[in-house]
């Protein structure tokens, strides 16, 4: 008797389900019995329900649709067709159950599904996969299973057996896991480490793995959660939380608590440092931070964040306390900027940035800075060719030696430069234009405007000579009340409007001959004069000085016509640049290069101070060098000397070795006293190196020794163990830095700092000093 049919039955539709290209429409039975066994159909129709129920239980859609064997977050599912192949696909029109059997594959864009048998009871709407299940997702991440079986409408489902190859070298595994209302899924007796496993000995447990009795994936709220969970660290369980949570790890922002920080300074006592973040939307976000010490009361700390379609905001600050310091008392902090585009030119900005005092950002970890800038501007961009900007500045310098009634507020300052494009003959005019208003308390008001028109045109002689023709106008004016006060220190008739306008013109010949070394690359030897003239100066303090104070003579503005770096200052008179330029270029990239020169003036006058180096009719030497003759190999310093002695009055030099797995530098400093800046020569040396220990460990080294003051200045040094899962790493950092008032070290001088990091988990800090 013929098997029973149900006519009134019908198939439940696919999900357009189509084969592999080079494959019939129609699964291929393998070689067997010509006809299947009584009551049982292979029909490609039966394949279609079969590999639809299983497209259903991958990449289920709608609200709350899941991702995955057990529905790891809820990314976007894509839309395009489910594919599979089969070896073999069976409809029992008797039992109504449908069976795809040997090596079924079933895809969906780049993530693939793999089961050695698939079943679908049609009765009960129960599907099973059994037989080595992975799940294969498109960022290589993979899934195992011994038994998967999916109930109510594929929602819900059992899984044995789970093992998974996750991203950042992660692996999990679980007894079993459990998912209901197909938006929650519990996993039983879960292992979870980003380790490798030892080569020699696999059943030895990894360095560091995360164990739990359940461990709950909630892919509405985006969470998963722990229950009697512990780190175990060579097997060795040595953290335990009956309880904790953190966001899914396709979570893209979520509210929660963040890895705390432990530690002890000498003002702070022992202390403990517990943040909280808060995700308010997919625009905004904040930070908010309690620090609870010993020795202080709690310090409250915060930070806000805000995208915007035209800019960003950020906020930064904190209220605490700090005792037994020069800055007894509550204390804060509020550190903030913000810029935001106007349109396609246009963009404006602000940074508000005050604090109570030094020693309270350092004692409570937010920084060293020793001066506070504050500014709101505009700034505007047309291409390469012009540039404005318009802002005001409020400076708050936070050493007590800082004079505050000394220090300025600018409101406004103006800058606007417009570079033309080149003319007939190849040169190119640029124009600039500034200005400012100064105020102090006590001490020198300025408001100046300032505009300057440069030209410049090169040109190629017939011998491969080079000259160039430089020239530059400026235009001052402006007014200033307390020229004689700091500090300007002019003189004291100088009060009330001033102006003045100087003309600098220069012709500069380059000759570089070229030379072949053969097989050990090119020489190049390059002599280069330059003269320069203009008006004569003389004594310029009758004018206020704020942009030009500070002034080093290197061979970096040897050929500048005006060696001020602002426009206070004015450089007159006529002057010869000379200096000799020499490399040798090697065929491996490596070059030494050499420059050493002077300038030599008509006349003398009282423009640059005792000192600088250009007081004189002739100045002193200036020069540089830089070896690099390999390529573990550098040296790079420039260096002034004397005009009559040849003493040393600037070196700066550095040298650099590398060395595979290590790398050393060291670097000396000489400075001779800056006229109006210091009154100390300081000279100290540096030196430091990071050396690769093994495959793991790297350690680094660092001291700067103060000659002059024979004490140390800094030192630190460091040492790191990385491999695939675990970061351990340790700092010391001292500073003898004193306080120019108290010459007592500041606060926060030193410093020892432990990390613990297991990747995919979070970091862990402790402050021990």
């Amino acid at each position: 008797m013929p098997p029973t049919t149900r006519p009134s039955r019908k198939l439940p539709p696919p999900i357009r389900p189509v084969a592999r290209p080079a494959a019939p429409a129609a699964p291929i039975a393998p070689s067997g019995p010509a006809a299947p066994p009584p009551g049982r159909t292979r029909l490609g129709l039966a394949g279609l329900v079969a590999l639809t129920a299983l497209g259903m239980v991958l990449w289920p859609t709608g609200p709350g649709a899941q991702q995955g064997l057990m529905g790891l977050g809820n990314r976007a599912v894509g839309e395009g067709p489910v594919t599979f192949t089969a070896d073999e696909v069976e409809y029992d029109q008797t039992t109504n159950m449908v069976t795809a059997r040997g090596k079924v594959e079933a895809w969906q864009g780049d993530r693939v599904l793999r089961a050695d048998e698939f079943t679908y009871d049609r009765d009960t709407g129960v599907a099973t996969a059994t037989g080595n299940v992975a799940l294969i997702e498109p960022d290589g991440q993979t899934l195992f299973a011994d038994r998967v079986e999916l109930t109510d409408g594929m929602r819900d489902a059992a899984i044995e057996g789970i093992r998974g190859l996750l991203a950042a070298n992660a692996r999990v595994a679980a007894a079993g896991a459990r998912r209901t209302g197909g938006t929650v899924t519990d996993l039983a007796r879960v292992v979870y480490s980003s380790c490798d496993l030892c080569p020699e000995d696999p059943t030895r447990p990894p360095l560091w793995q995360l164990r739990a009795r359940i461990a709950t994936l909630d892919s509405v709220e985006q969470r998963v959660r722990y229950r009697d969970a512990a780190v175990q660290f060579g097997g060795v369980p040595l953290l335990y939380t009956p309880y904790f949570s953190h966001a899914s790890p396709d979570a893209p922002r979520a509210s929660g608590f963040l890895s705390p920080t432990f530690g002890q300074t000498r003002f702070l006592g022992g202390f403990a440092e517990l943040p909280y973040y808060w995700a308010i939307d997919d625009h905004s976000d904040a930070t908010i931070s309690v620090t609870a010490s010993t020795d202080q009361v709690p310090n409250l700390g915060g930070a806000y964040r805000r995208r915007f379609n035209s800019g960003e905001v950020t906020f930064e600050g904190s209220i605490g306390n700090l005792d037994g310091t020069d800055a007894d008392g509550i204390g804060g902090h509020v550190f903030s900027q913000g810029r935001f585009t106007l349109d396609e030119n246009w963009r404006v900005g602000f940074a508000v940035n005050r604090a109570s005092s030094r020693e309270y950002l350092q004692a409570w970890r937010y920084g060293a800075p020793r001066v506070l800038t504050t500014t709101a501007y505009a700034e505007g961009f047309w291409g390469a060719e012009g540039y404005a900007r318009i802002d005001s500045m409020l400076y708050q310098g936070l050493d007590a030696a800082n004079s505050t009634d000394l220090t300025p507020f600018v409101l406004p300052r103006g800058y606007a430069d417009y570079v033309f494009p080149n003319d007939g003959l190849g040169g190119r005019f640029t124009v600039d234009a500034s200005a400012f208003s100064l105020f102090r308390s006590s001490g020198t008001d300025t408001r100046r405007v300032a505009t300057r028109t440069t030209y410049e045109l090169p040109l190629i002689g017939g011998m491969g000579d080079i000259w160039t023709f430089r020239t530059h106008a400026d235009l001052v004016g402006g007014w200033v009340d307390g020229l004689a006060l700091a500090p300007t220190y002019g003189d004291a008739g100088g009060d009330g409007f001033f102006g003045r306008g100087h003309i600098r013109t220069a012709l500069d010949w380059r000759m570089p001959f070229v030379r072949s070394a053969g097989e050990y690359g090119s020489q190049i030897i390059e002599p280069r004069v330059q003269v320069v003239t203009g008006p004569a100066t003389g004594s310029q303090l009758r004018f206020p000085n704020e942009d030009s104070v500070d002034f080093e003579f290197t061979d970096a503005n040897l050929f500048s016509l005006n060696r001020f770096y602002g426009r206070d200052r004015f450089e007159g008179g006529t002057r010869a640049d000379a200096a000799l330029r020499g490399a040798w270029l090697f065929p491996n990239g490596g070059q030494i290069e050499g420059l050493a020169g002077r300038s030599v003036r008509l006349a003398t006058d009282e423009t640059f101070a005792d000192g600088s180096g250009l007081e004189n009719r002739s100045s002193d030497w200036v020069g540089r060098l830089r070896l690099a003759p390999v390529t573990w190999l550098e040296l790079l310093g420039r260096g002034r000397l004397d005009k009559d002695t040849g003493e040393g009055r600037l070196w700066d030099a550095t040298a650099t070795v590398f060395g595979g797995p290590f790398s050393l530098s060291g670097g000396y400093l000489l400075t001779n006293p800056a006229p109006n800046v210091t009154t100390r020569k300081r000279e100290e040396f540096s030196l430091g190196g990071t050396f690769r220990l093994n495959e793991y460990w790297r350690v680094g080294l660092f001291g700067r020794y103060d000659i002059g003051l024979d004490r140390p200045v800094a030192a630190q040094a460091s040492a790191t163990y990385e491999d695939e899962c675990f970061i351990f790493e340790t700092r010391f950092v001292r500073s003898w830095a004193e306080d120019p008032s108290t010459r007592a070290d500041y606060t926060g001088g030193t410093l020892l700092l432990f990390r613990v990091g297991l990747k995919t988990i979070g970091d862990f800090g402790l402050r021990a000093l």
